[in-house]
């Protein structure tokens, strides 16, 4: 992927029509799929991404990649989704948007610790299992959201 393509579609989330929505970019990923390719944008906001956010960012940045010759002359097709659950938590905006959610965390020591999201802020975050516990982000060295499907206290 081009840094010229990253660039572009950043400068649109900040920017442009994107930024009224309140959109974070996630994840870009440009693969070829047979004689064209596919362009995969990931975005996530405060309070979630509904359809109508999804596809008014497919709207505007579709303009704005019309609009550049960044994507050459080869076919694409443009995929503009949430980021779902799968996607670890990287930046201290995705533990605060998943408070309340239980995690599985992966600490430099290599052992794992289990338990819902309690606070957070820009230095680390207070994990609930037996007791909560303090976790400075620098110790983890990977967290994922765990899927609830019978949540007893939700």
């Amino acid at each position: 992927m081009t840094d010229s393509l990253e660039t572009l579609v950043e400068t649109a989330l900040r920017e442009g029509a994107l930024a009224s929505l309140g959109l974070d970019l996630e994840a870009l990923e440009l693969t070829p799929a047979g004689n064209k390719r596919v362009l995969r944008i990931a975005v996530d906001r405060d309070g979630g991404v509904g359809i109508d956010h999804i596809t008014d960012a497919t709207r505007a940045l579709s303009e704005v990649l019309d609009a550049s010759d960044v994507m050459g002359e080869q076919p694409y097709t443009l995929e503009v989704t949430s980021r779902g659950v799968d996607r670890p938590l990287t930046h201290p905006r995705h533990w605060r948007r998943n408070e309340g959610r239980l995690v599985r965390l992966r600490l430099a020591d290599d052992s794992s610790v289990d338990g819902r999201i309690a606070t957070c802020d820009d230095e680390g975050v207070d994990v609930v299992g037996r007791t909560t516990t303090r976790y400075p982000y620098d110790q983890i060295t990977s967290a994922l959201v765990q899927t609830e499907l019978n949540r007893k206290d939700a």
